[in-house]
């Protein structure tokens, strides 16, 4: 069950400046988070907007430069021990040794956190079960699909079952189902009470996992708050169509522009047409089908939904997400699951 007593991670005033050569660069600028314990905190934003080295401070990769940091009340800083032994962190790149079998890799990371014989080989069980890797816990890691690779790597973070999981872009480069998959394990952990920072690029996987979400660009946070906040956030909705006749979109797009005064899109389906209701038009939404049958264009589907993720996105910071993730601070260390 979920524990809401209180924040589970907190910062305050969160600065790290990177120097490279003569020029210095400040990758988190004054960053402030509250996280409630049993909770998932999506931390959205683009290649270079500070999500991995925010990350990187609050597992204690990486000293701040200033402000403060606490992790289950223990500062980053003067008590970095004992916020290490209490968090787990699945950085963007795979942790475990490839040359090892699965079961090599958790093995060793169990005695080393001090599980000793059958509870050791107990503890590796459970997990390669829990992610599916029972099959393959015998081969090395080099063997492994793409999605076998991200869930052995989330397995070596849960040795010690910590209450702070820290997933930094957990299924980047992944296909749908072993996305999904992913996006099980983050569901169950929570539910036994673990809390999750995790930074995506994804807008449907901020959606689907995140109780709240804070979007950053250039080292700030621009916007914070749950998935229907932030799209209530850029306008009272949109409107969104399927034409009858796909060669008479542009004259749609035309029409549906001058009854709600916004450029539509145009997405990759030829038969689809959308357009945001601007904050003041809500009224302008029932004159857009009556104005369409006056065109003569037939219109055999018309619904009115929030605004997406996307469209949010693309209003704070004036740039739609890529695809992919790539590193955001230069020459960053070999990061190691915790």
């Amino acid at each position: 069950m979920r524990d809401a007593s209180g924040p589970a991670v907190e910062a305050a005033g969160l600065v790290k400046h990177f120097t490279s050569g003569k020029k210095t660069t400040k990758a988190v600028d004054g960053v402030d988070l509250s996280i409630p314990a049993g909770t998932v905190f999506g931390l959205l934003g683009p290649n270079g907007a500070g999500k991995t080295t925010v990350v990187r401070m609050l597992a204690t990769l990486l000293r701040p430069d200033a402000g403060t940091a606490r992790v289950l009340g223990h500062d980053v800083v003067q008590d970095a021990d004992a916020v290490r032994g209490a968090v787990g962190l699945t950085g963007q790149y795979a942790s475990v040794d490839e040359d090892l079998t699965g079961t090599e890799n958790l093995l060793m990371l169990a005695r080393l956190y001090g599980f000793r014989g059958t509870a050791a080989r107990t503890r590796v069980s459970d997990l390669l079960e829990a992610f599916s890797l029972t099959d393959a816990g015998s081969r090395q890691v080099k063997t492994y699909s793409g999605g076998m690779r991200r869930r052995i790597d989330l397995a070596a973070s849960l040795v010690l079952s910590p209450r702070v999981l820290f997933l930094d872009e957990p299924t980047t480069g992944l296909d749908p189902r072993s996305r999904n998959q992913v996006w099980d394990i983050v569901r169950v952990l929570v539910d036994d009470g673990a809390t999750v920072l995790l930074t995506t690029q994804y807008l449907e996987e901020a959606d689907q996992l995140a109780d709240r979400i804070a979007v950053i660009d250039h080292g700030r946070l621009i916007a914070e708050g749950t998935s229907s906040e932030l799209k209530r956030s850029v306008g009272q909705g949109a409107v969104d169509l399927r034409l009858a006749d796909a060669s008479r979109r542009g004259e749609a797009a035309d029409v549906v522009q001058r009854v709600l005064g916004t450029e539509p899109t145009l997405p990759t389906d030829p038969y689809a047409l959308s357009a945001r209701v601007p904050d003041d038009g809500a009224h302008l939404v029932a004159q857009v089908l009556p104005a369409l049958g006056e065109a003569g264009i037939a219109v055999p589907e018309f619904s009115l939904g929030q605004p997406s993720l996307d469209e949010v996105f693309l209003t704070l910071t004036g740039q739609p997400l890529p695809d992919e993730q790539g590193s955001e601070e230069p020459a960053p260390a070999p990061e190691v699951s915790r």
